[in-house]
C-alpha cells in the first residue's frame, strides 16, 4: 500500500523487531516503506535490521542526539519526502500488536472520506479491554476528574472525540504537510492532542476505522517517573497558553464546519 511508517525507538529493539515481524507477515496489506528511527544508540538491532531481507523498503536511521517525539516523526515524514512520498504517513508505536492487519480498514476509511485527515483504529489493552483513547480537551477540570476521581471515560457514545492519542496514527500526507507535523516544542506529551486541533481547526477530520483493532499497553510512564512528570506539566501549560488552544475553545466545531474541503 502506499503508505510509510514511521517507528521511534527508544530502546524498544525488542518491541521493534516483533512490530516489523508483525508487518512483514504474508497476506494482507503492508506499508511500502517503514522509516526506524534509534533515538537512543542500538547498535546489534541496526546490524540485525539491516541485515534481513524486508518485503517493505526499510530506513534505519540513528540519531545523534535523542529527540523528542514529534520531531522523531516531523524527520521521518521529510526523509519519506526525499526518497518518493507515499500518500499516507503513519505514526507507530513499537508496542503495537494485531491479530488482524489493520491497513485495509484505516486506508479504506481515508479513501472513503476526503475530509478525513487522520484515521485510528479502536485500541485494546492486554486484557482486550477497550482503552481510553479517544478523549476531550484536556481542561483542568477534566484532569482533576480522570487522574483524581477516576473518571476515564470521556466521551459518549456517538460522540466526536476532541483528539486521540497518537500510538497509531495513519494521515493523508496532505493533511501532515498542511500544518506541518507535530509541533516540535513539545518534547512528549501533548503533542498529539495539538496535531489533532489543528488538523481539525484546518477542516479535517479525525476517523476512526471500526474494522481495525489493535493492542497497545500504555505505559503511563508520567504517573511514576518524575522526569516524564515535568515533561507532562510543561506540555500542558505550552498548551494552554497556545493560540491553538484558545482558537479551538472559541468554537472548533464552527471553524471545522465553515471550512472548505481540502
Amino acid at each position: 500500500m502506499d503508505i510509510t511508517a514511521s517507528i521511534v525507538s527508544h530502546g524498544h529493539g525488542t518491541q521493534v523487531e516483533a512490530l516489523l515481524a508483525r508487518l512483514a507477515q504474508p497476506g494482507g496489506h503492508r506499508p511500502r516503506r517503514v522509516i526506524v528511527t534509534l533515538n537512543l544508540p542500538e547498535p546489534g538491532l541496526t546490524v540485525r535490521l539491516r541485515a534481513r531481507d524486508w518485503p517493505f523498503d526499510l530506513d534505519v536511521t540513528e540519531n545523534a542526539a535523542p529527540a523528542g517525539f514529534g520531531t522523531n516523526h516531523n524527520r521521518a515524514f521529510e526523509r519519506d519526502g526525499r526518497h518518493g512520498a507515499s500518500a499516507f504517513f503513519a505514526v507507530l508505536n513499537p508496542d503495537l500488536r494485531w491479530r488482524a492487519e489493520p491497513w485495509g480498514a484505516m486506508a479504506a476509511v481515508l479513501e472513503a472520506d476526503p475530509r478525513a485527515g487522520a484515521v485510528y483504529p479502536v485500541q485494546l489493552d492486554a486484557a482486550s479491554r477497550r482503552q481510553d483513547q479517544e478523549r476531550l480537551l484536556p481542561t483542568p477540570a477534566r484532569l482533576l476528574a480522570r487522574h483524581v476521581l477516576r473518571r476515564a471515560a470521556e466521551v459518549g457514545e456517538g460522540q466526536r472525540p476532541d483528539w486521540v492519542n497518537a500510538a497509531f496514527l495513519l494521515l493523508r500526507r496532505t493533511a501532515y504537510a498542511g500544518i506541518h507535523g507535530f509541533d516540535e516544542g513539545f518534547h512528549m506529551y501533548c503533542e498529539d492532542v495539538d496535531l489533532c486541533l489543528r488538523l481539525q481547526l484546518a477542516g479535517w477530520r479525525l476517523a476512526r476505522a471500526d474494522g481495525a483493532v489493535v493492542e497497545h499497553a500504555a505505559q503511563r510512564a508520567s504517573r511514576r517517573e518524575v522526569r516524564h512528570l515535568l515533561w507532562h506539566a510543561r506540555s500542558l501549560l505550552r498548551l494552554w497558553r497556545s493560540p491553538v488552544w484558545r482558537a479551538w475553545r472559541s468554537g472548533p466545531a464552527s471553524v471545522s464546519d465553515s471550512s472548505a474541503s481540502p
